[in-house]
């Protein structure tokens, strides 16, 4: 993401999980210590995705910016992260795996995930204890026809464009109106945000900081 992103491979169910973890600069410059850890979970593998897509990079940078260690990573089969795509069931492994080994006991925890990314940490986030799950859940154009998505607690940060060539918006009303879920719709936006990206940040920025 920058000059001062740390890469690291941590070992993982399927082999070494590739990472990369930035800093708030109150940190890097040697002052306060981070709000807590955030973990990026990237779209899916098979249409391209990794721990560098724009959109999870936007999210990493405004959960930098709000004060918190972003932490990404590459499921298993991408980058130089070990093993082969495993239909959504070892991706949340790995997420559980980063999260084990990076993660400060007791530390305060944002879980995000953009696309695919947000099956993996919303089923993450459903399998933690009460004591361990995230203060803060960013879900950002949630693939819920493709992966199902349990349902998440009502302070979540939803953000969907309204014409998601992916996955429909109506979609995601179907899976957020039960749970009577507030969604965030950015106008006339698509699935990967082109041109509303500065605005994504600043959603999510202003939810973490």
């Amino acid at each position: 993401m920058n000059a001062l992103t740390l890469r690291r491979a941590i070992p993982g169910p399927a082999g070494d999980i590739e990472c990369a973890i930035d800093e708030p600069a109150s940190v890097a410059g040697g002052g306060s210590a981070a709000r807590g850890m955030a973990l990026v979970c990237h779209p899916h593998p098979l249409h391209g995705g990794t721990m560098d897509n724009k959109v999870v990079q936007t999210v990493a940078r405004a959960a930098v910016q709000a004060g918190w260690r972003a932490v990404r990573f590459n499921f298993r089969g991408v980058g130089a992260s070990a093993g082969s795509w495993d239909a959504g069931r070892g991706e949340v492994d790995d997420a559980q795996a980063v999260l084990q080994a990076l993660r400060q006991p007791g530390e305060p925890l944002v879980i995000a995930g953009f696309s695919f990314g947000a099956h993996v940490a919303a089923s993450l986030d459903a399998r933690l204890g009460a004591d361990d799950r995230a203060l803060h859940r960013v879900l950002i154009g949630p693939a819920v026809q493709s992966f199902p998505l349990p349902a998440v607690p009502a302070d979540t940060l939803v953000v969907h464009g309204e014409a998601d060539e992916v996955v429909p918006l109506a979609a995601v009303m179907d899976w957020a109106r039960p749970q009577v879920l507030p969604v965030v719709v950015v106008p006339a936006t698509g699935h990967f945000f082109h041109g509303q990206l500065p605005l994504l940040k600043r959603l999510v920025h202003g939810a973490l900081r």
